[in-house]
């Protein structure tokens, strides 16, 4: 998996149909309707997330990259 920060996330979230909710602290929340998950999306600037928690979010968003 290549790394990826939470904004770059963010923007692959919103291109497969994923809509921001809320922004709790530095925390993007997204749902989609008909998906019954709630992704969380830390995003520190810059800084990439970490391999475990970038594949799983994309797991549970059924992103591929």
């Amino acid at each position: 998996m290549k790394p990826v920060t939470g904004p770059a996330l963010c923007r692959l979230l919103e291109a497969a149909g994923w809509q921001l909710q809320r922004i709790s602290g530095s925390h993007h929340i997204y749902t989609k309707t008909g998906e019954r998950k709630i992704l969380s999306v830390p995003v520190h600037g810059k800084a990439g997330l970490k391999p475990g928690l970038a594949s799983r979010l994309a797991r549970d968003a059924n992103l591929r990259w």
